[in-house]
């Protein structure tokens, strides 16, 4: 049994339908991950500053992944294991905390779903070996970089060169690419980006991106090798052209606004991944 859902082909749907309850529970970690890292990483900088001036450290207290405890942001009351499961609590509570009636954020149920769709898909694509296990990992870690980049309008380190040296890893064996390809598209993912951001600062004087984005636009080379480059930041400029000018003019902000580039980069790598190939083979249809 464990067999069949681990190595299954691509379309069998057990393996699909058991990845996909995983992306569940999954998702509802990731609510803690987008939500903590950053404040974990802010806390860490405080007390390294501290520390280099000598002054008392200001968190003394232990905060991670896992501890303390998931507790209302309103009244403290601690989550328990029953209010705690994937989109059916959030039902079930009405979307509102149990003992204080604060709303609950429809964020944290959709973050859930879209995990839990992106890891079925995954499978159902690829299937439920390396590759397929590989490719739903891939999706799990851009869905966090996500929300954490649209909150914080920061990529984390960990997450951005955890990919890419996954990548480099899988390709090895060339699940996604030959390993040549892969270390080049890594190199130039990095410059590209970073080229564009040195233009844009010497004309205008103002930093265009952040330097998490040449690090994410690195891991997507890495896994998908320096060929699907010219599809991603394809793909990720028009849609966040679009969007980010749709939001400045509903929204009506300032063009000098700053909109995160991370999660256009990330939702063009997960197109390129599963239909990089035929996007590429049309385009050269036409051409």
């Amino acid at each position: 049994m464990l067999e069949l859902l681990l190595f299954a082909a691509p379309g069998f749907w057990l393996s699909t339908l058991f990845f996909g309850i995983l992306g569940l529970l999954i998702g509802s970690f990731l609510n803690v991950v987008i939500y903590r890292l950053p404040k974990i990483m802010g806390r860490q900088e405080d007390n390294y500053y501290a520390s280099e001036k000598g002054l008392p450290l200001p968190h003394t207290d232990r905060y991670n992944l896992v501890l303390p405890r998931s507790a209302c942001p309103h009244c403290g009351h601690n989550i328990t294991a029953l209010e705690n499961i994937p989109v059916v609590s959030y039902l079930l509570l009405g979307g509102k905390c149990k003992s204080c009636k604060a709303k609950i954020s429809v964020r944290y149920p959709l973050i859930e779903l879209l995990t839990a769709a992106l890891s079925a898909g995954m499978i159902w694509h690829f299937g439920s070996g390396i590759g397929g296990m590989a490719a739903v990992v891939f999706a799990w870690l851009l869905v966090a970089m996500t929300f954490i980049d649209i909150d914080t309008q920061l990529l984390p380190d960990d997450m951005t060169l955890g990919l890419l040296w996954m990548g480099l890893l899988l390709n090895i064996n060339a699940t996604f690419a030959p390993l040549q390809e892969a270390v080049i598209g890594a190199v130039a993912g990095y410059l590209a980006l970073w080229s564009v951001y040195w233009a844009f600062k010497l004309i205008t004087g103002k930093d265009g991106m952040g330097y998490g984005d040449f690090k994410l636009l690195a891991a997507l080379g890495a896994w998908m090798g320096w060929g699907m480059l010219p599809v991603v930041i394809l793909l990720s400029s028009l849609v966040g052209s679009v969007i980010g000018i749709a939001i400045i003019v509903l929204s009506k902000l300032g063009w000098e606004t700053k909109i995160p580039f991370g999660p256009y980069l990330a939702g063009a790598g997960l197109i390129a991944l599963v239909w990089g190939h035929q996007i590429v083979d049309y385009y050269l249809g036409i051409m």
